[in-house]
C-alpha cells in the first residue's frame, strides 16, 4: 500500500514509520513531498577564490548561503549552471546542500590524510579536497568500479592533485592503512529515504527488509572504518535516511563493540537539528549529539550525520614521527623523466616548475604508459585497486610526452609559458569544447597550450603557426 502527496507516492510502510516516529510533525513532514527541492553548488577552493569571484558567480547564477557550508549555494535552477562552462573548468560541483553538511562537520585541514570510503559519484571527496588545499593525502574509494571511474572523472575536472582514488572493499583498504588516517568520511550505503522526493528508484526499492539489510551493512563497514582511523582521529558517519535503525541504532551498536570510541559532544551545528537518542530502545544520551536535516524544516534532503572521536593519545598529525611505511614502486626509468622534464621545461612557467620541483621526480609512478605525480603520505598501493594515483600528468609514448586533461585542469595560466583565454559564455569557448580547431593569438611560439574559460583552465590546445589544435577529450565534448 503507497501514501500519495502531490505526484510523489510513498511507500505504506514508510509513511506509517514516519508517522508513528515525528508524530505531530508527521503533517508538515508529509507537505515537504510537494515542495520543489532545493538546488545546490559548492565553490571548488582550488580554482574559485576571493570576494569578487563568488560575488561575479552570484549575479551569474542567482546565487544565496546555504547555512551549514561554507563554500555551498542554492542557485536559481533557470541559471542551469550544470551546462556552463565553469562547470567544465571544475569551478564547482553540483551537489545536494544537505549532502554539504558531511564535510563541513568532518572539517578537514592542510596537511592531514583523510580517507573517503563510500566516495562516489564525488561531491564529498571534492569538497575534503578542496579543505586540504593541495596538501596531505585523500584516499577515495568506491567499492563499485562504474561508480569508482565517474567518482575519478570529478576528482580530474575539480583539479585535484592529492587523492588517490581507488575500488575496493573496506577490508581490503584496512590492511594497508591500519590506524593510518587522521579524518575518515563514512557516507554509508542506505535505504534512500532522505531522498524519496527526487528518486523515483529508493522509493521504488524499499522495503523494511531492506532497510536491516542496510543497517547490518551500515555495521560491518563502520567497523573496518574504525581500525583505519588513528588515536584521537575523528570520523563521520552519515546517511541520505531517516531510518533510525540505519542512523541512531548503527552508532549505538558501533559504540558498544568499539569501546574505544565515543560521540563528539558538539554543542550546535547550523542549520542541523539533534539527533533522537530516545528512538533507540535502550539508547544512549550520547546520541543527541547526532544531527539531523529534515526537509520540511530546512531547504535540503534528509540527512543523518554523527562525530565519532577514537580514543587514545593523540599522535602527530604529519608524516614526521610516524612508523616507516613501504613505498610506491617509483619510476626509476631515465627516459620516462627525460621526457617529463623535456615537456615541464618547454611548457611551464618558472611559477610551475617551483610547483614541480620539491621531490616531484621522486613521487613518479606509472601505470601502463600512464605517468603520475603521486601523494608524498601515500603508502605503497600494491595489493588495492587503483584508478587514480594523484595527479595524472599525461601519457608517455616512445620518444614524446603528452599531457593528460588533468594536468591542465589542475595548472592555473601563472604556471604555464603559453595560455588563450575565451570570454566564458562565449562562441570561442562553445566552439573550443565542441573540439574545433582555433585561431591562435598572434605573437607566441607554438607548443602546448593551456586554453581557460575566462581565468580558469578548461583543458589542453596545441599551436602550430596561427591555428590551436584542440586537445579536448572527445569524450567531453559537446555535440552542440
Amino acid at each position: 500500500m503507497e501514501t500519495q502527496t502531490g505526484k510523489t507516492e510513498l511507500p505504506g510502510g514508510f509513511a506509517a514509520k514516519m508517522r508513528e516516529l515525528l508524530g505531530e510533525e508527521w503533517e508538515e513532514f508529509f507537505k515537504s513531498y510537494d515542495r520543489e527541492k532545493a538546488q545546490g553548488l559548492r565553490l571548488n577552493p582550488l580554482k574559485a577564490a576571493g570576494e569578487q569571484e563568488i560575488v561575479k558567480l552570484t549575479e551569474e547564477f542567482g546565487l544565496r548561503k546555504v547555512p551549514w557550508a561554507r563554500e555551498g549555494y542554492y542557485f536559481d535552477k533557470e541559471t542551469r549552471p550544470g551546462k556552463h562552462p565553469y562547470h567544465d573548468a571544475g569551478v564547482f560541483y553540483i551537489q545536494e546542500p544537505s549532502a554539504m553538511a558531511a564535510a563541513e562537520i568532518l572539517d578537514p585541514v592542510p596537511g592531514e590524510r583523510v580517507l573517503d570510503l563510500c566516495a562516489a559519484p564525488g561531491g564529498k571527496t571534492t569538497h575534503i579536497a578542496g579543505r586540504l588545499l593541495g596538501r596531505g593525502l585523500l584516499v577515495s574509494n568506491e567499492i563499485h568500479p562504474a561508480r569508482a571511474k565517474i567518482l575519478s572523472q570529478n576528482v580530474e575536472r575539480l583539479g585535484v592533485a592529492n587523492a588517490v582514488v581507488t575500488s575496493g572493499e573496506a577490508g581490503s583498504l584496512a590492511r594497508i592503512f591500519p590506524g593510518f588516517f587522521d579524518k575518515i568520511l563514512v557516507d554509508a550505503p542506505c535505504s534512500g529515504e532522505g531522498m524519496f522526493r527526487k528518486d523515483q528508484e529508493a522509493r521504488e526499492q524499499w522495503s523494511l527488509e531492506n532497510v536491516a539489510m542496510c543497517a547490518r551493512r551500515q555495521g560491518e563497514i563502520l567497523d573496518q572504518a574504525g581500525t583505519m582511523l588513528r588515536p584521537g582521529g575523528r570520523m563521520v558517519y552519515s546517511t541520505c535516511t531517516f531510518s533510525p535503525e540505519e542512523n541512531e541504532g548503527t552508532i549505538s551498536g558501533f559504540l558498544e563493540r568499539n569501546p574505544d570510541f565515543s560521540v563528539e559532544r558538539a554543542q550546535g551545528f547550523a542549520g542541523l537539528d539533534r539527533g533522537r537518542p530516545e528512538w533507540i530502545e535502550g539508547g544512549r544520551e550520547d546520541l543527541e549529539y547526532t544531527f539531523r536535516i529534515w526537509p520540511h524544516r530546512t531547504e535540503g534532503e534528509g540527512h543523518y550525520l554523527a562525530v565519532l572521536v577514537k580514543g587514545g593519545e593523540c599522535e602527530q598529525s604529519f608524516s614526521s614521527g610516524r612508523r616507516k611505511q613501504n613505498t610506491p614502486p617509483y619510476v626509476k626509468d631515465r627516459q620516462v623523466i627525460r621526457l617529463w622534464r623535456t615537456f615541464a621545461e618547454e611548457t611551464l612557467s618558472r611559477e610551475g616548475l617551483e610547483a614541480f620541483r620539491e621531490d616531484g621526480e621522486n613521487r613518479l609512478v606509472l601505470f601502463g604508459e600512464q605517468l603520475y605525480r603521486i601523494p608524498r603520505e601515500m603508502p605503497d598501493y600494491r595489493g588495492l585497486r587503483v584508478l587514480r594515483a594523484g595527479l595524472h600528468l599525461g601519457t608517455v609514448k616512445k620518444n614524446r610526452f603528452e599531457p593528460s586533461h588533468g594536468l591542465a585542469l589542475y595548472l592555473k595560466k601563472e604556471q604555464v609559458k603559453r595560455w588563450q583565454s575565451f570570454q566564458a559564455a562565449g562562441p570561442d569557448m562553445s566552439a573550443y569544447l565542441r573540439g574545433e580547431t582555433m585561431r591562435a593569438e598572434g605573437g607566441r611560439e607554438g607548443g602546448w597550450t593551456l586554453v581557460l574559460a575566462g581565468e580558469y583552465s578548461a583543458g589542453w590546445a596545441k599551436q602550430v603557426g596561427e591555428v590551436l589544435k584542440n586537445h579536448y577529450p572527445k569524450g567531453l565534448r559537446r555535440l552542440l
